[in-house]
């Protein structure tokens, strides 16, 4: 039988989830939560950009909970601790790409999220590709390794196409480089590395004495003029967070970001697209992750090109529903989830989608 999902939001992400799901033999779309009330009533396909579907989008959580899905796939902007309490306790279990590995700096938050999963008998998820996806890799390389002394993974973008001040701004972006409030904000705005740092001391069976972030930032000499908003001369237009798990002083985890606007920074960052996983050991291992579009990819703006980055960040916790569903009540990561697998995404030729 197919996995019943539900689809929690159909914004950027959500789309692409949804037609993840619509394309999959193994999962059934039974409802849609809308956030906006102008979607209310809506057929979720035409939402998402597809032919109708039969199915429409609501507002009203306890009809979704009667729908009695096997599964939410949770993809707002932000995370709502008491809307996910309402569904794990009601008995669904969650996947969600909204900035949760494992809760681990959620404090009496997480302990909320634990009791409904007992409760309601059900299990929360949290992934994306970064966090999420890409650190499973380094958990990955690291089992080649009879000594492992560091993992380190590292992500770089130039994000100066990528409008998105709701969640550029916490981390920094716009304020004055001499913003006596801008230290607290990256770490503030990049807290779930911590849990991914969290997740992968885990896997390596270490307990770590503590897990710290160092932010750096970089100003623009000349204004960064964007669609929605504009980063004034003297700003903040670098953005970096370095998360490290560290054992006796020595740091034996390190998730970094490293993000920027314009090409007017100073200093000057030198920015390398994609992600860079290191394993420090015997042997040490170097994986270079590219993300390119396939040869019937069309794009004729940036916002087309982003779809690559929604698709990635929908699919780990698409792919990882079935599994999700099977596991044992509670919080779960990778390091709980037998290997996650991408059933249904061989299409056959008259199939393929470019979009």
């Amino acid at each position: 039988m197919a996995v019943r999902v539900v689809q929690w939001t159909t914004g950027n992400v959500g789309r692409r989830s949804v037609r993840a799901v619509m394309a999959s033999p193994e999962l059934q779309l039974v409802g849609c939560y809308a956030w906006s009330p102008d979607k209310v009533g809506v057929d979720v396909g035409e939402l998402c950009g597809m032919e109708p579907i039969g199915v429409a989008a609501t507002n009203d959580v306890d009809t979704l909970l009667a729908l009695r899905p096997d599964c939410v796939i949770y993809n707002p902007m932000w995370m709502d601790v008491g809307e996910l309490v309402r569904i794990l306790k009601g008995g669904a279990n969650v996947v969600s790409t909204a900035g949760f590995i494992n809760g681990s700096r959620l404090g009496p938050e997480r302990d909320r999220i634990q009791e409904a999963c007992e409760r309601g008998r059900s299990s929360m998820f949290g992934s994306g590709i970064s966090p999420g996806l890409v650190d499973l890799l380094g958990i990955v390389a690291a089992g080649m390794c009879d000594r492992v002394d560091k993992v380190a993974i590292h992500e770089g973008s130039d994000t100066t196409l990528y409008d998105s001040p709701a969640t550029e701004l916490p981390c920094g972006f716009g304020r004055a480089i001499d913003d006596p409030d801008l230290p607290g904000m990256a770490a503030e705005g990049t807290a779930v590395f911590g849990e991914a740092v969290a997740m992968i001391g885990d896997a390596l069976g270490v307990e770590l004495d503590e897990i710290v972030c160092e932010p750096e930032y970089a100003r623009t000499t000349e204004d960064v003029v964007m669609e929605s908003w504009t980063i004034k001369a003297g700003c903040v237009a670098g953005v970096a967070a370095s998360w490290q798990g560290r054992i006796a002083g020595r740091t034996v985890i390190e998730l970094t970001v490293r993000w920027k606007k314009g090409q007017t920074l100073d200093p000057d960052w030198t920015i390398e697209e994609g992600h860079l996983v290191v394993v420090e050991g015997r042997p040490t291992v170097r994986m270079k992750i590219e993300y390119l579009p396939p040869p019937d990819f069309e794009a004729t703006t940036f916002a087309d090109f982003m779809v690559l980055g929604m698709i990635m960040t929908a699919m780990p916790a698409v792919n990882a529903v079935a599994r999700v569903v099977a596991a044992p009540p509670g919080i779960v990561t990778y390091n709980d989830l037998p290997l996650v697998l991408p059933h249904g995404v061989v299409p056959a030729a008259a199939d393929k989608e470019a979009s």
